[in-house]
């Protein structure tokens, strides 16, 4: 009889053990469970999504942010299922990746706009910019046609509007001022202002250089009706546009409470766009 008990309590022990390691994921202080998402974001200054994390964890939800230094990489690694959703791109963005590689990606949610700015380290002003200078441009699809118009509402050339809203720099109809027009990688025109005289670079990059678009550029991307492309927005792959998870996550960011670190942490330049 001893030994049935022993047996018994062994195996009641075993199964203790079972269960706390199958609750390894949930909260230790509440014993709740919790279900981890894995978010792309790009760029070391991420403070809204920072903030929404805090906000989630008390619905048992875990965040986690993943960073990437480039624009490629995020919607590669969605596309192949080692993220459930990125944050960084605009919706033409996103929309010229799926043509070239042949992918579903959707938007669930919009998130900012951030306009593209042209810097650098010596003119203090558009009008500065000189015959035969060098301009760095981002080089790919949706930043490089972006980077083009915003040269072009700027008064320095002009392009084919045949082309709409994707010119390339053999669209470029008129340069009078001879400009070098040479695209880059995005993460690279940042670091290529002590080698050119102007560089159009997109906010995240130039927020990470130490700029603030609104004070530091020296022309900057005005917004209108027609930027509706170059909104930012949460994306999934095509499959989980539904998800319910996943769209809880963006209700959680659309608050009023992200709008206000957004507003602060990024001096006005980056601006809270969805309804």
């Amino acid at each position: 009889m001893k030994k049935l008990k022993k047996l018994a309590i062994g195996t009641i022990l075993t199964a203790g053990v079972l269960l706390t390691a199958a609750c390894g994921n949930g909260n230790k202080a509440t014993g709740e469970e919790t279900t981890t998402v894995k978010l792309g974001v790009v760029g070391e200054v991420n403070e809204p999504w920072e903030y929404v994390k805090e906000q989630l964890a008390a619905d048992g939800i875990n965040l986690e942010l993943v960073k990437f230094s480039d624009y490629a990489t995020p919607n590669t690694a969605l596309a192949e299922g080692e993220l459930d959703l990125n944050s960084f791109q605009t919706k033409i963005f996103m929309e010229a990746f799926n043509e070239d590689h042949g992918e579903d990606l959707t938007p669930i949610g919009d998130t900012v706009i951030a306009p593209l700015g042209i810097y650098s380290s010596d003119l203090k002003d558009i009008s500065e910019i000189k015959e035969n200078d060098t301009i760095a441009i981002p080089n790919d699809v949706s930043n490089e046609g972006r980077a083009l118009l915003l040269l072009q509402t700027a008064g320095l050339i002009e392009v084919d509007p045949a082309k709409g809203q994707v010119p390339v720099v053999e669209d470029v109809t008129s340069n009078p001022l001879n400009l070098t027009l040479q695209p880059l990688d995005s993460s690279q025109t940042a670091r290529a202002l002590e080698d050119v005289a102007a560089s159009v670079i997109n906010s995240g990059m130039a927020v990470d250089a130490g700029f603030i678009p609104t004070e530091d550029a020296i022309f900057l991307e005005p917004v209108t009706e027609s930027s509706d492309p170059y909104v930012n927005a949460i994306v999934v792959r095509g499959e989980d546009k539904d998800n319910e998870l996943y769209n809880k996550i963006v209700a959680a960011y659309q608050t009023d409470g992200t709008k206000e670190v957004i507003e602060k942490t990024s001096k006005g330049s980056s601006i809270p766009v969805w309804k």
